[in-house]
């Protein structure tokens, strides 16, 4: 008997149909085609397992089962659930007439319950978009699924219960989630508030622009001055993410098998921030089994470089095309797969091996070449596509003994939040561009241009600080953001000085001040 069932195989971010096709005929071997990997043909082990255990008998027939379309090539686990439910099927121990109405997913234990899965929510998206009536899978991984509507989402804990439920002895209740509810409750759950952060009003500002225009930033300064605890203050002043960035963001965590037991959308931007021995395939992505790497683990939201000279040379290379860019193309022998990247750039640094170069107090005990050797870890172009690049002086006892706390996170994400408002409005009929560090120079052009005053302002920085065109373009993209916070609708002389403000690290800058 020939019967036809339906899983799926994650490709990159979404994921392919499979249609599993089960004979049984005369003779006693197993046969599983399709291009199955090794994790695929163990299954075979775990189901007559998981079967005998629940009181059911593998069938002693010849069963052959094709994995359609065979050029794409089956990994992991996870075609336990529909490769037991067909070969039960084409035995006749499970009935037929139902099993084109859904998708099947799910590793089995050897006691037959079901062990979840990564990449649940892209399988959803594909089985609504196929026309399914439903989805059965893990429990553990039915709230993820169930945020795709119009798809009932069937969350199982042995596969007894899918037996009974397609031979018409139980029935399954499909799982229900209020996505938007749950997403709009979470979005203000933040662990950390600007509020606990004394004095450094200069680089809390610094923070404020990055966060209103998307803008990349770098923060120099001696150990203990602060910059690690500002940035992970920086997604508390973010603007919230929308369904549809949740949802792209949900779908790469849900690939890498990073969202916990029973989650569902991400409700809050994410914020990666990897050690600084991270290789280059984990910080893009690709490997031999095919993981989103961190760059794309921070889509819409903040990646976070700490200690960035410590980091390869090769692995701070490889960040300046996703930049630009905003996605990365992983091509290999076997595979070429895309993934967004679209992040907030956070990197912080000492300025020199001691790092009390330009302290106040202390002093630096790093000769000039030490210091030399030492920034030039960071490359040229590297830097150059670093918006905003902010010294940090460490505060001092008056400002850090204070009681009264600081602004709070609340309020100056308000002011992000109407500054970003202008911008969506802006580019509402520029498909992919949501931010200011988005803009293209046309846009620029259109937006940014400075007055008679402005120009001869920018022109005189880009002379005695050697600039180069790219970060012409960052000064405009900065000082339009600068201008949006004030409700400003052109770019003013006061805005580009700010702006050019932030490119005081740059490489001939750090050269004239003799490092």
């Amino acid at each position: 008997m020939l019967v036809k069932l339906y899983c799926a195989a994650l490709q990159g971010v979404d994921a392919t149909l499979v249609t599993i096709e089960v004979n049984s005929s005369r003779g006693i071997k197993f046969f599983l085609v399709g291009l199955p990997d090794s994790a695929v043909k163990e299954s075979h082990e775990r189901i007559v397992s998981a079967l005998q255990v629940n009181g059911y008998k593998f069938p002693t027939c010849q069963i052959v089962v094709n994995m359609a379309p065979a050029d794409i090539r089956k990994e992991g686990s996870a075609y336990d659930l529909p490769l037991a439910i067909g070969i039960m099927a084409a035995t006749g121990g499970v009935a037929a007439d139902r099993l084109d109405r859904y998708l099947l997913i799910g590793e089995l234990s050897l006691d037959g319950t079901l062990q979840p899965i990564k990449g649940a929510l892209p399988i959803a998206i594909a089985a609504r978009a196929q026309g399914f009536e439903g989805m059965i899978l893990p429990k553990q991984n039915a709230r993820e699924a169930a945020v795709v509507n119009r798809l009932a989402v069937y969350g199982v804990e042995n596969i007894t219960e899918v037996i009974e439920f397609f031979n018409g002895q139980r029935v399954l209740e499909p799982t229900e989630v209020n996505t938007r509810e749950e997403f709009y409750r979470n979005q203000t759950d933040f662990p950390f508030d600007f509020a606990d952060v004394k004095g450094q009003e200069s680089v809390k500002r610094a923070f404020e622009v990055a966060a209103a225009g998307g803008h990349n930033i770098i923060l120099v300064g001696a150990p203990g001055s602060g910059k690690s605890m500002m940035a992970k203050r920086l997604p508390g002043i973010l603007p919230p993410l929308s369904l549809n960035e949740s949802l792209e963001t949900t779908k790469i965590h849900s690939v890498a098998g990073k969202l916990g037991k029973d989650s569902s959308l991400i409700a809050v931007r994410p914020f990666r921030s990897p050690h600084h021995t991270i290789s280059q395939v984990a910080m893009v992505g690709g490997g031999a089994n095919p993981q989103p790497g961190e760059i794309s683990l921070a889509h819409n939201g903040v990646l976070f470089l700490d200690e960035l000279p410590e980091f390869s040379r090769s692995v701070l290379e490889v960040l300046r095309q996703p930049l630009e860019d905003r996605h990365i193309t992983v091509s290999r022998a076997k595979y070429s797969l895309d993934y967004p990247a679209s992040f907030m750039l956070v990197a912080s640094m000492n300025p020199c091996p001691c790092g009390y170069y330009n302290h106040p107090t202390r002093p630096c005990v790093c000769s000039p070449g030490q210091v030399q050797r030492y920034l030039n870890k960071i490359s040229g172009p590297l830097l150059d596509r670093i918006d905003i690049q902010c010294e940090i002086i460490p505060v001092p006892f008056e400002k850090m003994s204070e009681r009264s706390p600081g602004e709070s996170s609340a309020a100056i994400r308000e002011r992000v939040i109407r500054a970003r408002q202008l911008q969506v409005e802006r580019f509402a009929q520029t498909p992919g561009v949501y931010c200011n560090a988005q803009m293209t120079s046309r846009q620029l052009q259109q937006y940014a241009q400075p007055d008679a005053a402005g120009l001869q302002l920018l022109k005189n920085a880009m002379l005695r600080l050697n600039l180069s065109a790219r970060a012409y373009d960052r000064i405009l993209k900065v000082a339009r953001t600068i201008a949006d916070l004030e409700g400003s609708a052109s770019v003013l002389p006061a805005h580009l000085a700010e702006a050019i403000s932030y490119r005081n690290l740059d490489r001939e800058n750090w050269a004239d001040r003799g490092i």
